[in-house]
C-alpha cells in the first residue's frame, strides 16, 4: 500500500501542469458522457456521475460543458459513441499494469497504447486485474489534521482503514462509502489531498531508480493520450528512490 501511495504523490505533482492542458477537458467529458449513459443524467440519483461531476467542478470546467456531456450521454444531443475499454500488461521492472480508456475508435486505441508501452519498456498482454481491488482512496496532510479526529470522522463515516504513515494519513473504503467519508471530512474542515476511487494493489514490487524513471516515462506517455482515463500500477517506490529522482527533476 505505501508504495501506491507513494506514486500518486509523485503524479500529484505534476497534476497541477496537466490540469491546464485542454486534454483534461476533453477525458472530462468522456467520462461524464460515458457515466450518464450508462447509469443516467441525475447526479442526486448516478454516484459515478456525481463523483466526476465534483473532479470537473475542481478543474474549473464551465457548467455548460457539464450540462451538454451528460445531455449527450442520456441522448439528449447527438454526439460521439465513445466505449469504455481496459487494458494489462507489464512494466519496467515486472509491474503491473492496468490502463482505463474511452475512444471511439477501439482498434485504434488499442494499437497505440500498445505502441506506447513497447516504446517505453512495457509489454501489453497477459492478466493482472486480479491483483487489484476497487477502493475509496483518501490522503490527507499530516502537518494539517490532527490522528484522533482523522480516525474518528473516517470510521464512523464508513472507512475500512485508515493508515498513518509518511507524511499523510490514508483512509480505505468500499467505493459506495467514499462519498460519505469525504463529504464529513470535509464538514470538519479537514482537507484531502487525495480524494478518488482507484484500483489499490493486493501486492506491490519494489522498484530500483533505473526502472523507477522508466516507469514514470511510462505512465507519463500512457496519461497524456487523449483516450486513456486512469492508469494504475503496483510499483514500491522506496523513499530514497524517489528523493534521487525528484533531486534530479529539480536540477
Amino acid at each position: 500500500m505505501s508504495g501506491h501511495s507513494k506514486w500518486k504523490t509523485n503524479k500529484g505533482k505534476k497534476a497541477v501542469a496537466d490540469a491546464k492542458k485542454g486534454a483534461t477537458y476533453t477525458k472530462l467529458i468522456k467520462e461524464i458522457t460515458i457515466i450518464a449513459r450508462e447509469g443516467g443524467g441525475n447526479p442526486d440519483q448516478n454516484s459515478k456521475l456525481r463523483t466526476v461531476m465534483a473532479r470537473a467542478k475542481e478543474a474549473n470546467m464551465p457548467l455548460d460543458n457539464i450540462k451538454m456531456a451528460i445531455k449527450r450521454g442520456t441522448g439528449e444531443l447527438p454526439g460521439v459513441i465513445y466505449e469504455t475499454v481496459k487494458y494489462e500488461g507489464f512494466g519496467p521492472g515486472g509491474v503491473a499494469i492496468m490502463i482505463d480508456a474511452i475512444t471511439d475508435n477501439k482498434n485504434r486505441c488499442a494499437a497505440e497504447v500498445r505502441n506506447i508501452m513497447s516504446k517505453t519498456g512495457g509489454n501489453l498482454g497477459g492478466s493482472v486485474s486480479w491483483m487489484f481491488t476497487m477502493k475509496g482512496y483518501l490522503t490527507i496532510d499530516k502537518a494539517s489534521a490532527n490522528e484522533d479526529e482523522v480516525m474518528t470522522v473516517a470510521l464512523d463515516a464508513g472507512a475500512d482503514d485508515v493508515k498513518g504513515e509518511g507524511t499523510e494519513f490514508e483512509i480505505f473504503s468500499a467505493p459506495q462509502k467514499f462519498e460519505a467519508i469525504k463529504t464529513a471530512l470535509e464538514a470538519k474542515g479537514i482537507k484531502c489531498t487525495t480524494a478518488e476511487v482507484t484500483m489499490i494493489p493486493s501486492s506491490t514490487v519494489k522498484v530500483d531508480l533505473a526502472n523507477a524513471k522508466k516507469l514514470r516515462d511510462l505512465i507519463d506517455a500512457l496519461e497524456e493520450h487523449d483516450d486513456v482515463q486512469n492508469v494504475y500500477d503496483n510499483s514500491d517506490i522506496p523513499d530514497e528512490v524517489m528523493a534521487q529522482m525528484e533531486a534530479e527533476d529539480s536540477e
